[in-house]
């Protein structure tokens, strides 16, 4: 831990004169709270060995000592490996994927399960005693919701912290989030956790006995609203007025909005990621909220943590649809301020275009739009394409589309440039419409069930048709390397008719060329590509891998003819 600062809380600190027990460890700067509940100790540096230390403190009316412990850093064979777009990453609400351990339900579990924000039982080891059925699927990354304590009726969800170093009883134990890591890495999975450096819950004790005047924006009883509108961030030409309520305001008007530009905090929020990492060996961070933090803390936040952890990988929530705001947050850009360092955003650009796409009949060139703004991405490759997560409503919901539909947007999903994020249950064909009709009980996670979703003899015909379509699309992607890691050619895109090839340039192998073409009418379509001058020139043969179009070539155009609503992928030779 680089040169840490201990929060000490108790009772009459005002005069207390603080001490270590190591005689080398030196406090160079001591801040106590105007109320005597909280000491912040600046040392000087970490011990130079693992140890348990002394905190002796001494006041007018008595003195006392605390012991703090020093770990060893995580086991090298074990360490952070990061994520890319080689991977899949597997999004699990907790609370709603699988009841692992029924001791820790709560003695109120029957009425919570009735309650669509309640606490429904949801697990850690729940998650770890389903990683044959993700494996399955072909996922490589599991991004869980966030793990700590969380004491309020309705924060199943984990995004409103009462204590950020203690997992919540709901979920377990730490011991059990260890374990989850290294089941996962047994297996050469990864695991990404959720992190939430903008705001804490409520009920955190912070609240209505903060460790200083500064440790907020605002009070309880005086704060704005935090507004979701990041364009004046990005806005040269904005006044501070039309920004400050983004990175000041209180998420939902309810939840404290922690100030990281003052240094205690800050420096709490970096030690307290540091700490999760080594406790599990993380191999990601999951960044809730990231616009609404300012950028220097951020770029202090990723210097500090890639120096640690050179593997480790974030991608950070920019909730919204224009790429011009979204890139302006990813690591290299400085257009709209210092860079913050940030591997990745996750791509709601082309999230919203493939909605508008398959949900609102927007033409197949509103996705080509958006990728053609991949150059304001220093990395477009490391971006994360979605089709739904725990924040929107379910792919399905909308009564005007089918797993069909769905089986579509997988197809691009999985083939396109990037690292294709899933939200469990999509995998299925759930339903579900706004928070938190979109948080519902993962079929067969929880007793007592008729329907098992996780083993195949247990889903019904529909769940099985989605699931397999979602399988071979992955294992499509995993045998191919082009679909992993291979340049993107748009090669064609009308109202309802897309067709793009991946392209992997190896130097002892011919060029790998994978071409995908998906056709959303209710109509068959004979789609002539020139190939002149593109990625496919040269190519004389096209081997269906997936679906059940045809594909015809000359030495200047090829010609698929695709049948209504299909997703065809071809091998080009």
């Amino acid at each position: 831990m680089p040169a840490p600062m201990l929060l000490v809380k108790g009772e009459n600190l005002t005069a207390a004169q603080f001490t270590l027990s190591d005689p080398a460890l030196h406090i160079n700067k001591v801040v106590i709270s105007a109320n005597g509940h909280y000491a912040q100790l600046w040392l000087s540096a970490s011990p130079a060995h693992s140890q348990t230390i002394q905190i002796n403190v001494r006041t007018p009316n008595g003195q006392t000592s605390s012991g703090y412990s020093f770990s060893p850093r995580h086991n090298s064979s074990d360490s952070v490996a990061g994520f890319s777009s080689k991977d899949v990453m597997y999004l699990i609400m907790i609370d709603r994927f699988a009841d692992g351990d029924p001791t820790n339900d709560g003695p109120d579990h029957a009425a919570e399960l009735a309650k669509p924000r309640g606490w429904h039982g949801g697990d850690l080891r729940g998650v770890t005693q389903h990683l044959d059925y993700l494996q399955q699927l072909g996922i490589t990354t599991v991004w869980i919701t966030p793990v700590y304590q969380n004491h309020d009726s309705q924060s199943y969800h984990g995004y409103g912290a009462t204590d950020m170093y203690a997992v919540d009883d709901h979920f377990g134990t730490l011991d059990d989030l260890k374990d989850l890591a290294s089941a996962l890495h047994a297996r050469h999975m990864k695991l990404v956790f959720d992190t939430v450096p903008n705001h804490i819950g409520p009920n955190h004790p912070w609240v209505r006995d903060s460790p200083d005047t500064t440790w907020f924006h605002g009070t309880l009883e005086h704060h704005t609203i935090a507004q979701g509108d990041f364009a004046p961030l990005t806005n040269p030409h904005a006044p501070w007025r039309d920004q400050h309520n983004v990175t000041e305001g209180w998420f939902a008007n309810t939840l404290p909005d922690l100030n990281q530009e003052d240094p205690a905090v800050a420096r709490y929020l970096i030690q307290n990621s540091i700490w999760w990492i080594e406790q599990a060996g993380l191999d990601g961070l999951r960044i809730d909220t990231f616009p609404y933090v300012a950028r220097p803390f951020w770029q202090s936040f990723h210097a500090q943590l890639h120096a640690l952890y050179p593997h480790l990988t974030t991608v950070g929530e920019v909730f919204n649809s224009d790429p011009t705001i979204t890139s302006t947050f990813a690591g290299g850009v400085t257009r709209a301020g210092i860079d913050t360092g940030l591997d990745t955003p996750f791509d709601f650009p082309s999230y919203s275009a493939l909605r508008d796409v398959f949900l609102k009949d927007a033409p197949m060139t509103k996705l080509a739009d958006v990728l053609r703004l991949d150059n304001l991405y220093p990395h477009p490759e490391r971006l994360v394409p979605f089709v739904g997560n725990h924040d929107t409503a379910r792919f399905l919901s909308d009564p005007a589309t089918t797993p069909h539909t769905l089986e579509l947007a997988f197809a691009i999903l999985t083939t396109m440039r990037g690292m294709p994020e899933i939200y469990s249950g999509d995998e299925i064909a759930m339903r579900g419409g706004e928070d938190p009709d979109n948080r519902r009980d993962f079929p067969g996670g929880f007793t007592p069930t008729q329907n098992d979703a996780f083993t195949t003899a247990s889903r019904t015909p529909e769940q099985q048709q989605s699931f397999t379509t979602l399988q071979t699309l992955l294992a499509l992607r995993h045998s191919h390397p082009a679909l992993q890691t291979g340049d993107e050619q748009l090669l064609h895109a009308d109202q309802n008719v897309l067709v793009y090839v991946r392209t992997l340039h190896t130097p002892t192998q011919p060029d790998q060329r994978i071409l995908v073409a998906v056709n959303k009418a209710a109509q068959p379509s004979d789609t002539i590509v020139n190939i002149d001058d593109t990625a496919l020139e040269g190519a004389q043969h096209a081997n269906i891998l997936y679906g059940s179009s045809e594909a015809t070539l000359t030495p200047t155009t090829l010609t698929l003819h695709l049948p209504p609503q299909t997703a065809a992928i071809f091998d080009l030779k």
